[in-house]
């Protein structure tokens, strides 16, 4: 019988802390650490960063956190699991290779996941029947897009983790692989669970997963427990103590910063979840209407209850593509009239661009100060504010309007109100949307391959 298994959460974002994951895996008594590096966005941006130069592709942050957890994981046993290998994770596993051999490890055993890009499939897979219809406005299929695509990406779940792990790899490197498997693939891996016989224990470790994954936003970032986070700028991240059958103690490093009681966790759980009792994930159907969270001492919460369905047919693909430039501007009106100035100013670029000839695709107007987060919902100023800051964005078809556009969001400084204060409008730039859409699994081919870092970078040199 399995024991217990502790795996503690390295990272949430692209640019995220690193002392945390470090402190983690030097006191945590962890036997894994996952790394979520990837975002919605990031993989498009990755595809073209691949394109411009084949080495890229991957987290540039991957080389600096492997250059300070690498050591003490080896000396403490520790596996990581990444998904920073973005759009190139080969390119990732190198530039892991040249720290593990430059700090003395030439033995470290990296498995590289690859297989969920299907930038250059589409047509095929269209080819034989499939539509990638648009999952929120419905739109059949991607006729409209299909010769500004720059990249597409299926989520993959964990199979390619536990195959890697059953390979004695020390650290496993993937592309698009959700962010919860890599959290599920460990656990799977520890206890032998399996998609077949274990639906349920899968859906837990989902859901423990699903707690985790965004590092220190379930130990008290971005949480309305931010008045009692003590110390937060030495957060701690959280790590889980999960038990063979499923249930699991969340905590952190005794004396580190933040704080982790029921209300983080909750909100976690509920974070970007639709369907509580349908939460779709490649590796399964989370329920997660029967958990339960209790506080079980200072900074540790238990959780119960979690359940799970067989994982569905068909995989998440996330296409992005071009879609026209963007041009951005600020300007900053003073009290007196501060709000009458900024909608003043609002109208005059509105009228700027009609004189230009600037048709555009959208315009969004935000007053930062009044409504700019919270939009039609936010109730009327009740005071005359003493600065209203006016965020203007502009997006056209070609580069050439997005460019005549940015200068007419300079009019506010130049043809506005005296005590215009602007900041200079940033870059006009390409606009990558995203068009999310589901994928029959059997397109998908996933594949895994393991060698040593001496062998890889023998292989580059």
């Amino acid at each position: 019988m399995a024991t217990s298994f502790r795996i503690g959460s390295g990272s949430g974002f692209w640019g995220d802390m690193v002392d945390p994951a470090v402190e983690l895996v030097e006191a945590g008594d962890i036997s894994a650490i996952a790394f979520d590096l990837l975002a919605e966005l990031t993989m498009s941006v990755l595809q073209r960063a691949k394109h411009r130069d084949p080495s890229r592709g991957h987290i540039p942050d991957v080389e600096q956190i492997m250059r300070q957890v690498l050591d003490p994981a080896r000396r403490r046993g520790v596996t990581v699991v990444t998904n920073g290998g973005g759009a190139n994770p080969p390119a990732a596993a190198d530039a892991t290779a040249a720290v593990a051999c430059e700090h003395g490890h030439p033995d470290l055993r990296i498995g590289v996941i690859e297989g969920d890009d299907l930038t250059g499939r589409l047509d095929g897979i269209r080819a034989q029947g499939w539509s990638f219809t648009h999952l929120e406005s419905g739109e059949e299929d991607i006729d409209g897009i299909a010769d500004r695509v720059v990249a597409a990406h299926a989520y993959l779940g964990s199979d390619g983790i536990v195959e890697a792990l059953g390979a004695d790899c020390d650290v496993v490197i993937g592309g698009r692989l959700a962010d919860s498997a890599l959290y599920c693939g460990p656990l799977m891996h520890h206890f032998g669970w399996t998609f077949a016989d274990d639906p349920e224990l899968i859906g837990a470790a989902l859901t423990i997963g699903h707690v985790l994954e965004c590092a220190g936003i379930a130990s008290g970032g971005m949480s309305t427990q931010w008045r009692t986070s003590s110390e937060p700028w030495r957060l701690g991240f959280p790590l889980a103590q999960v038990e063979p059958d499923g249930t699991a103690l969340v905590t952190k490093v005794p004396g580190s910063g933040g704080v982790i009681n029921q209300w983080t966790a909750k909100e976690h759980l509920l974070y970007e979840v639709h369907d509580p009792a349908d939460y779709r994930l490649p590796d399964g159907i989370v329920d997660l209407s029967g958990v339960e969270v209790a506080e079980a001492g200072p900074d540790q919460v238990r959780i119960t209850g979690m359940s799970g369905r067989p994982r569905p047919d068909m995989l998440k693909l996330q296409i992005g593509y071009e879609d026209g430039y963007i041009a951005e501007g600020r300007a900053i009106f003073p009290w007196p009239d501060a709000l009458e100035k900024a909608e003043w100013s609002e109208r005059l670029v509105r009228r700027r661009l009609e004189h230009l000839g600037v048709e555009a695709l959208e315009q969004r107007y935000d007053r930062v100060g009044i409504d700019a987060l919270a939009g039609a919902i936010a109730p009327p100023a009740v005071h005359e504010p003493n600065e209203v800051e006016l965020r203007m964005a502009v997006r056209c078809r070609t580069r050439a309007e997005a460019q005549a556009a940015r200068r007419a969001l300079l009019a506010p400084a130049t043809a506005g109100p005296a005590g215009t204060a602007f900041g200079v409008p940033a870059p006009v730039r390409k606009v990558i949307a995203l068009w999310p859409a589901l994928v029959p699994r059997e397109f998908v081919h996933e594949r895994v391959s393991v060698q040593t870092a001496k062998e890889l970078v023998d292989a580059t040199a």
